[in-house]
This record gives C-alpha cells, structure tokens and sequence, in this order.
C-alpha cells in the first residue's frame, strides 16, 4: 500500500509529477484519494423520455443520421451532429472542435452523455461526450478532482491498476482492523469497501462502504488521540490543594458577579487542579464572555500553591491587554505579574529573566517571546495559551516543558460545535461559556448591498462625530485582476482622500511589519485614529469599547465563523454597536448565509451553521491543532459514527495493547505529522 505510483501500468516519472500535485505520491495515497461525485451511464435513456431526466445528464444510444459543420464568421466553427434511436432525435453540438468531426461517421451507433434542452422542439447537447458503440458502464463512473495535464480517465486507469495490483498481493487486509473491536458498520471485506467507493454500481453500496471505512479512519484518528491522552496522564501533575483565603476573597473583590457559564468552567478547572493528573482543558466561548476572568482564577490558583503561572498571545497588542487587565484584577493583592514581548529592551528583560528564575514573578503574560531558551521558570504550574489554535503545536510543547508536568489551560473566542470538538479536541476536556455577561448588548447587524453605500457613509460621519469609532474591513489587500472584490489600500485611498477627509483614517494588514502593525493598531485603541480600513488581521485582538461600527465588504467572500469574529470587534462599550455587510453575491446559499448573521448572534449555533454549510474537510483551519486531514468521514454527517468509533476505542486502549504497533499502523494511515504529535 505505501508502494510508489510508478509500480503501476502506465505511471512514469511525468505523470507522477503530476499525481504528486495532489498529494498522492503512494498507491494508500491514490486508493483514498475518493471521488468527489458520481455519474450514472449504467442505463440508457430513451430519446423521447429525456425530458422524465430534469436537470440530470442522460445517456443515451442511437445512430447518426446527419454530421453539419458550419463557420458563422471567422474564428467560430459550430459542429452539429443529429443521432436517433426508435423513438426520437437528439442534436448535438460542439463550439470550435472540428476535430471530433473526424472520429464520426454517417449511420455508425454512438452512445452520447450529457445536458439535453430543448430547443424548437428538438432536444439539444450542448459538449456532450461520445463514444462510439452502444458503451454502458457495469458501475457508476467516479468523478475526481483533477490538476493541469490529468485527465479522469487517467486517474480512473490508476485506480483500477492499484486495486488489481492490493487484491493480487493481498495488501488490504480482509479482517477486522483491531482484534476484537467490531466494527458495526462493516459489511465486506475492505478491499470490497475501496473497490465500491471508486466504482459503486448503485450509491446505496457506495454509502455502505463509504461508512465502514469512516469507522476505520474515525477508530484510528480517536485511538491516537485517546494514546497522546493516556501518555498525558502517565505524568504526576501538579497537585493543588483546595481554594484558599486569597482567591476566596479575589472573587468577593469582583465588582460584577460571575456568570453560570464562568463559574461551571471555574469548578471543571478546580476539579483538574486539585487532581493528580495534569489539566488539560479547553475554554470556548464568545468573545465577551469572559475567559480572562476564568483564566485569572486558574493563575490566582496556582500561585497560591506555590507555583507560577504563564499567559501566551497570539499578538504584542493582545498579550498587554492581558496585562493590564490583570494588572487591574491583581492590583490589591500580593502578585507580581510581569510582560515579556520582543519590545522589551535588553536591561529590562535580563532583570525579568532574572527575578522569573528566582521566583519573584507569579504570572508571566507575554508573546512567542515566552519560547526563548532563557526564559526559565523557578516553579511552572499552570500554562495558559490565548486564541490557541494560532500557535503550532511545537511551540505549545516547548512552552509547557518549561515546567515539570504543568497544568494546561487552553482558551479559544472561535465557538466550535460539540460534533467537532469531540474530533479536533478528542484528547481534551472541554468547557463552553455560551452566555454573556449581563448588560452587554447584542451588535445590531445589517445585510445591505451598493445601493445603500451613501447611506452608510452618512451613518458612519454621524456616528464619528460623536467620537466613537469604525472599522472597515476588506477580503483582499491589493486590487485582483481576476476578482471583483474590495481591496484594503484602494478603498483606504478613496476614504481617507474623498469621503471622510476631516476624520483620521488609518490602514492595517498582514502585509506590515509587525511593528508597524502594533503601533497602528495600539493607536487605534487610545483614540487616535477614528477610522481603521483592515483585513482580516484584525479577527482576533485589540479590544476598542469606542469603537461602535464594523463594516465587513464582500461579506460573502468571509466564512460564518470569521463574520462572527470580526463582528466581535465591536459591541464592547456601553454604546449601541452595529455591523454592517456589504454583499454582491444573489445566490441562495450566500443569502442564507448573511440572513444567519443578521438574525443569530450566538457564536455556536453559527459554528453550527457554517459546518453545515463550509463542511469539515479541512477541519476549519484547525489543522494546526495537529490532526490529519480525513479522507472519508465527514464530521458533521457522521456524528454517530464518530461516537461509536470514540467508544470502541475507549474500550480497546483499556485492554493489552501493543503501542508501537498502533502507532506504526497510525502512521501509515495519517502519515509522521500525526504520529510526531502523539510523541510528544
């Protein structure tokens, strides 16, 4: 299975090449690389019942009864062939390809496959392919994503090779995967399942082994996950004792009451702390629903068992504002907190080294420049990580190695439904704050189109004027010649010059200098700039309660979940927040889409929504979670398989496992990415 491509027929080194552009390099690579859909040519269709077929490609069989090519004007060469049966006519047509002219001949059988229309009463096929002979396929034709100099016939050739090549070798196992564990949705041997997922003859059987082999993949991808778990809790943690005086009297200190969603998160975190076994807990809620606060409990914890803290943010601007609002929280009690980033000057950050050694700093809040090897800590307890999934796995690992087993505290402002965090966080607790603080208010949001851009902009001065302020983000940097879309630096020229010439307007993007990027971005947060035109940099970040309008321009080149996100922006002052979107697209999908913003405002029921409606193949950008890509299961549709496949693994890693062997077998499935994850 983990042979070379060029062990097949007809694969040299140039179409290798050219199979190594979608990541198929192996024979395993080219038998899970599945067709993204199918095409029924097992029945022909009679010509006068084409019409029974709707909007469906038909085939059907017939002789050719007259071959026409005419050239209209110069450079368009129109070929019609008209091909009938016993009870009808069809025409077929091709624009500019007189060279299919050459393989027809008057009163030969062809079999013809396509769109039909009807036309003056004659039913037409626009490009259709033929064949000659009366050709009817015994299984249902796979249709694979394709790249430049690869045909479907092509890859179709491959597949069949290196399904004869497995069977003759015998190289699919035709048992059940895991010694004893039962797959409930087995029905044939895998070698059978492969061979119906790439030529089904009915998508009932392709739907039965397309579930036996999501069983596979989603037991193997839970059996890792379960196995990073059980090495996890091999480790004696840090051991805290029951809440004492200091963060008794921190929460009466509070000027607001915690919320449910905080305090059941608060109590999971407890239960983790005061256990043997080191924490290793997900946060996920909106943004505003009051992470920090839990996060501050957690450190406040920890110190008052002896132990250090550590916060780490994704951006300078992000790690200060932790900062200060801790500083705020802690300021009437005997912790030390200090921020380290790569602004901190050499005089500065030897001192903070130093005293972090020596144990004088309790919570350490800073950026990637946490991972520097002098940064060494006296007694590292509890590792909290910011935003996390924008942070690598390597560097989450070097951090936490700091400390000798401490506890781990992720936090996340991207809400993700239960169905893929059983999937993405299979190896963590999760604890969700879904409700908001009381009196913070919903951010109003409109869905308008090109028309009403004056309007806006009229809406935007009155608000400025008032002295809060707006942001305006936009999909692109710089204007495409290939998309229709808003870019960031054109529309900062045109606002900035023509339409809010007495407002200060600033611009952002990645393209910047990290720097240069905080100063705008930090200036922004005091009140200096009025307007900020970004992209999309500004998802996750500053917190500006000034700021009251968010305009997203073609909102629907943006994904659900990063609507919500940026949308998160504003609404975090006491004024009334508006979002705004700006769209061309008319299609159904795009529209519900934009209606879902306008009328829903919890972050989960969105995530649900845009799982729906994106899918799960790429996990949403969670990759750098560290999991693989699946090649079969489909999250969202297979809840229950997924639950089962969670189960069987349960109970298999409880029985006499041979790691090394399941390692061995995970890798070759999902390759060394994930199995370099599981030893960390």
């Amino acid at each position: 299975m983990n042979d070379s491509l060029c062990q097949l027929k007809g694969i040299g080194a140039k179409k290798q090449a050219l199979f190594a552009r979608l990541g198929i390099h192996t024979i395993q690579d080219l038998l899970q690389y599945f067709p993204r859909q199918y095409e029924d040519r097992q029945h022909i269709v009679p010509i006068r019942s084409i019409g029974r077929w709707g909007d469906k490609k038909v085939l059907v069989c017939g002789v050719i009864q007259q071959i026409q090519e005419i050239h209209p004007r110069k450079g368009l060469s129109i070929l019609k062939v008209r091909v009938s049966d016993d009870t009808g006519m069809v025409e077929l047509i091709w624009f500019n390809q007189p060279y299919k002219k050459k393989s027809l001949s008057l009163f030969s059988q062809v079999t013809v496959f396509g769109n039909a229309t009807l036309s003056y009463g004659i039913w037409q096929m626009n490009n259709p392919e033929i064949e000659q002979g009366c050709c009817v396929y015994e299984a249902l034709l796979p249709l694979y994503g394709l790249t430049e100099g690869l045909r479907q016939q092509d890859i179709r050739k491959a597949v069949q090779a290196a399904l004869a090549l497995v069977k003759q070798r015998n190289s699919i196992d035709s048992e059940p995967q895991q010694g004893f564990v039962v797959n409930p949705y087995r029905c044939m041997s895998t070698y059978e399942a492969y061979e119906k997922m790439h030529f089904p003859k009915t998508m009932e059987v392709q739907q039965k082994a397309r579930k036996q082999l999501a069983f596979e993949e989603l037991f193997d991808l839970q059996l890792g996950l379960l196995l990073r778990r059980r090495h996890e809790r091999m480790v004696k943690g840090v051991k805290c004792t029951v809440n004492g005086a200091l963060l008794k009297q921190f929460i009466s200190s509070l000027s607001f009451t915690l919320t449910k969603g905080q305090i059941k998160a608060f109590l999971d975190i407890q239960d983790d702390m005061e256990g043997d076994v080191p924490m290793q807990r997900l946060i996920q809620g909106d943004v505003g629903s009051g992470k920090t606060v839990v996060a501050a409990l957690a450190l406040l914890k920890v110190v008052e068992n002896g132990y250090q803290g550590v916060l780490m943010a994704p951006t300078e601007i992000l790690a200060t504002q932790h900062f200060e609002e801790f500083s705020r929280l802690f300021q009437s009690f005997p912790v030390k907190i200090a921020l380290l980033t790569g602004r901190i000057n050499r005089t500065q950050r030897k001192q903070l080294v130093e005293e972090l050694q020596q144990g004088t700093i309790h919570i350490l809040i800073g950026t990637h420049a946490l991972l520097q090897p002098d940064v060494i800590f006296s007694q590292l307890g509890l590792v909290v990580t910011d935003e996390q999934h924008r942070f690598g796995v390597r560097q989450r690992a070097i951090l936490q190695n700091k400390g000798k087993a401490p506890h781990v505290l992720f936090m996340t402002a991207t809400p993700i439904p239960r169905t893929l965090a059983l999937s993405v966080y299979g190896d963590l607790d999760v604890s969700s704050i879904r409700e908001m603080p009381p009196g913070r208010q919903i951010v109003k949001t409109y869905v308008i189109g090109e028309a009403m851009r004056a309007r806006m902009y009229q809406f935007m001065k009155k608000i400025m004027m008032q002295g809060q302020q707006c942001y305006v983000v936009c999909p692109l940097v710089e204007e495409s010649a290939h998309l229709d879309v808003q870019a960031a630096t054109a529309l900062y020229e045109k606002l900035s010059t023509q339409v809010f010439t007495e407002f200060r307007c600033a611009l952002v993007h990645g393209q910047l200098g990290s720097t240069e990027k905080e100063e705008i971005m930090t200036a922004f947060q005091q009140g200096k700039i009025d307007l900020l035109v970004a992209t999309s940099v500004i998802e996750v970040g500053v917190n500006v309660p000034n700021a009251t309008i968010m305009v997203i321009e073609d909102a629907e080149r943006f994904g659900l979940a990063q609507l919500h996100q940026l949308r998160g922006r504003v609404g975090r002052g006491t004024a009334q927040s508006y979002c705004i979107l700006l769209a061309k697209g008319k299609n159904k999908e795009i529209q519900q889409r934009l209606h879902w913003m306008e009328t829903i405002h919890d972050g989960f029921a969105l995530s649900e929504k845009d799982l729906l409606l994106r899918g799960a193949g790429r996990l949403f950008g969670y990759v750098q979670h560290g999991l693989p890509d699946l090649k079969v299961a489909n999250i969202l549709g297979d809840i229950d398989i997924l639950i089962a496949a969670r189960e069987a693994a349960t109970l298999y890693v409880q029985g006499n496992i041979d790691e090394s062997a399941i390692i061995e077998k995970i890798s070759r499935r999902f390759g060394g990415h994930f199995t370099r994850i599981l030893n960390h």
